[in-house]
């Protein structure tokens, strides 16, 4: 008499198989959300908060102007507000941001005040940033580039890793 075979260890290896896959899902939808929000794209006007005070845009006739607890620190020229924040500091706040602007992106460090102000001087779209501690590196439909101390740099092929 042959006895069946057990279908038993099947099926233990198919939910295995199941729980695996559900908890590497989980995994990337956590990582997903984490790159997203670190590096928030807004066209919010504010005010939002900088660790130097509170931000705001105010559109003036044909430019910005860039406001800092309701002083004037810059104009800019531009057909709608775009900026990339970095949040961090006490509370959440925004450090820096990066301003799409008609004549190229221009960062703003927030953490002094009144704030550090980088043009890069060149005409560019930019899709998203990465802000590291002493630069930020942007990707643009021309490639990837770096705004450091006022410098845009053209990044050529690297293995370095921007978080």
């Amino acid at each position: 008499m042959s006895q069946a075979p057990s279908v038993a260890p099947l099926l233990n290896l198919e939910i295995k198989m199941k729980r695996l896959l559900l908890a590497a899902l989980a995994a990337a939808l956590a990582t997903a959300s984490l790159v997203t929000g670190a590096h928030a794209q807004s066209n919010a006007s504010g005010p939002l908060a900088t660790p130097s005070g509170e931000l705001q845009f105010v559109r003036d006739d044909r430019d910005f102007v860039a406001m800092l607890n309701r002083e004037k620190f810059d104009r800019f020229d531009a057909k709608t507000l775009m900026h990339f924040d970095e949040v961090g500091g006490e509370n959440g706040t925004i450090t820096r941001t990066l301003v799409q602007t008609a004549y190229g992106p221009v960062v703003y460090d927030l953490r002094r005040n009144p704030p550090l102000v980088q043009r890069a001087n060149v005409r560019m779209t930019v899709k998203r940033v990465f802000w590291q501690p002493d630069e930020a590196v942007m990707q643009s439909p021309e490639g990837w580039f770096r705004l450091k101390n006022g410098t845009l740099t053209k990044l050529q092929s690297t293995k370095t890793t921007y978080h």
